[in-house]
């Protein structure tokens, strides 16, 4: 188990709440987990959906928000005007850049398709070795189920490495998918290529 201590953790979630309750219940244990546990909340910056939930619940909680958000959805009033950072940038390119580069790691809650490009985007970067940061996901009421069942299909059929697959954590939990994520071991990347070569 490596030593992972982070300072802000980005989280990707919706901007609707979903129809089941638990989905806003797990946004709102998120954002107080973070808070209890002294880590800086990093997101979209947004005061709709599972991401207010969440934001508000870190900042009442008494901790430290960080919204990202490019200028186009700040002139559709949905950005968040009450958090500890806010950050206008000029797109969702910058946006997903600057978030990552905010963060120690990456977590999903539910969410669309663009929950979906953030959280496919950060684990491509690690199977690239662009980062060796943890990704995981809280699998809320099976939420995520067919995308971690995809995930598997990808092995059994040759399209991503076991040890690939191991860079996303899933857990039904906020507490249980940080623990899990505290177990992350980036994948070498020169093994990996030197491996491809020889095929």
């Amino acid at each position: 188990m490596r030593d992972w201590q982070p300072k802000r953790l980005c989280v990707f979630c919706g901007s609707a709440k979903g129809r089941r309750p638990e989905y806003a219940e797990t946004a709102a244990a998120m954002g107080r987990l973070l808070a209890a546990c002294g880590i800086g909340l990093v997101y979209g910056g947004g005061n709709v959906g599972l991401m207010g939930l969440l934001a508000d619940a870190c900042l009442q909680a008494g901790g430290e928000v960080t919204g990202v958000i490019p200028e186009a959805l700040m002139q559709k009033e949905v950005g968040h005007l009450a958090l500890t950072h806010l950050e206008i940038v000029d797109s969702m390119h910058t946006r997903k850049a600057r978030m990552a580069e905010l963060s120690d790691g990456f977590v999903a809650l539910p969410g669309g398709f663009g929950t979906f490009e953030e959280l496919c985007e950060v684990l491509t970067w690690g199977q690239l070795g662009f980062h060796e940061k943890p990704v995981g996901l809280v699998n809320v009421a099976g939420y995520f189920a067919p995308l971690i069942a995809l995930c598997d299909r990808a092995v059994a059929e040759g399209f991503m490495r076991p040890e690939h697959r191991g860079l996303l954590q899933d857990a039904e939990t906020p507490a249980a998918v940080l623990a899990a994520m505290a177990s992350h071991t980036p994948v070498k990347l020169e093994k990996w290529i030197r491996e491809l070569k020889q095929l």
